[in-house]
C-alpha cells in the first residue's frame, strides 16, 4: 500500500512539479515579416529558430498579415525591411516590435526625432564613434576628417563633432547637393587627411562610387566606410555586424520582457574589414581585421 501511494504521489504531484522547474515557463510567438521572401530571409529565420528551439519562430510575408493592431499583443514582431516598418507605423497599437537593420538616416526620414512606443530600432550603420576610433587606430597621423553630407544626413554632423573633439580630431564637413558636380568633392579632399563616409545612399551609391574612389586614389586620400560593401568596392576599411552578430543581439533581447527593450540599439558584437589592395596602393599597412576588431571592442562603452 505504501509503494502504491508513493507511485501515485510521484505520478500526480512530484513529476509535474519537477517538469515545471526543468521546462521553460513559456514559449514566445516570434513572428518575422518582410515585403519579399527569399533564400536569405529563410536562412535567417531558420537560424533564429535553431537558436531559440523553445519558441515558435515563423515567417509570414507582409502581404498576408492583417493590420498590426489585429496581431496578438503577446507576439514578438521582427521587421526585416522598410516596407514592413511602413506597415507597422499605420497603427499606434500592435505587438512589441524589433526593426532589424535600419540605418540612422532611414529612421530619421520615417520617424523624425522620436521612436514610437513598442518599437525598437536595431541600427545597421556602424556607430560614428567606432568609425572615428577606427581611423585613429589605423591612420594615427590623420587629424582632419573630411565628411560629405546631404540635407538628409546633416543631422549626424553634431554627433560626429561631439565624438571627434575629445579625440583631438577635426571634422571638415562639405555638403554635396549635386553628385554630378565634383567641385565640392575636390574642395573637401584638399582640406582633409582622410574621408569618413556616412551611410547616406544619396552620396554613396553605384553612380558615385567610381568618382569617389578614383578621386581618393588620385589624392592618395583614404576613404573609411561607409559600410562593408563599399570596402569591397574600394574604400580602405570599415566596421560591420554580420548575421551571427544580429542573431546574438536578437537572442538577448528576446530573453527579456519587451517593456525593457531599448528604443534603439547597436549590436554589441562587430567585425572589422579592410581592403588589402587599396592599402597597398595608398602605401598603408594592411589591416589585421581580427586584431583591429579586438582593439576597438576594448574601447566600447555599454549601458
Amino acid at each position: 500500500m505504501t509503494r502504491f501511494l508513493t507511485a501515485r504521489l510521484w505520478r500526480y504531484w512530484l513529476l509535474p512539479a519537477c517538469l515545471l522547474f526543468t521546462s521553460p515557463n513559456w514559449a514566445a510567438e516570434i513572428l518575422l515579416t518582410a515585403a519579399e521572401d527569399g533564400p536569405g530571409v529563410q536562412a535567417f529565420v531558420q537560424a533564429l529558430g535553431r537558436q531559440r528551439p523553445d519558441d515558435r519562430v515563423t515567417f509570414t510575408p507582409l502581404k498576408n498579415l492583417p493590420a498590426p493592431a489585429l496581431l496578438p499583443d503577446s507576439t514578438r514582431l521582427i521587421l526585416l525591411d522598410l516596407q514592413s516598418l511602413d506597415w507597422r507605423l499605420q497603427d499606434s497599437q500592435g505587438p512589441p516590435t524589433l526593426v532589424l537593420r535600419i540605418s540612422r538616416l532611414q529612421a530619421r526620414l520615417r520617424l523624425g526625432h522620436s521612436v514610437p512606443a513598442k518599437i525598437s530600432l536595431l541600427w545597421s550603420d556602424p556607430p560614428l564613434e567606432r568609425q572615428l576610433r577606427l581611423i585613429a587606430d589605423i591612420l594615427p597621423q590623420a587629424h582632419r576628417i573630411g565628411v560629405l553630407y546631404s540635407l538628409d544626413s546633416e543631422f549626424l554632423l553634431h554627433e560626429l563633432q561631439r565624438y571627434a573633439t575629445p579625440m583631438g580630431l577635426e571634422i571638415v564637413p562639405q555638403r554635396w547637393d549635386n553628385i554630378n558636380d565634383s567641385r565640392p568633392l575636390q574642395a573637401l579632399f584638399k582640406n582633409s587627411d582622410v574621408l569618413l563616409g556616412l551611410d547616406d545612399p544619396q552620396l554613396y551609391n553605384p553612380k558615385t562610387a567610381k568618382n569617389l574612389l578614383l578621386s581618393s586614389y588620385a589624392r592618395q586620400l583614404p576613404l573609411i566606410g561607409p559600410n562593408a560593401g563599399f570596402v569591397k568596392a574600394g574604400s580602405l576599411a570599415s566596421t560591420y555586424s554580420d548575421q551571427n552578430d544580429w542573431l546574438d543581439v536578437l537572442d538577448r533581447l528576446l530573453d527579456r520582457t519587451p517593456s525593457s527593450w531599448p528604443r534603439s540599439l547597436y549590436p554589441e558584437h562587430f567585425k572589422a574589414v579592410g581592403n588589402p589592395q587599396v592599402a597597398r596602393s595608398l602605401g598603408i599597412e594592411q589591416v589585421d581585421e581580427a586584431a583591429l576588431a579586438v582593439r576597438l571592442a576594448e574601447g566600447e562603452k555599454y549601458p
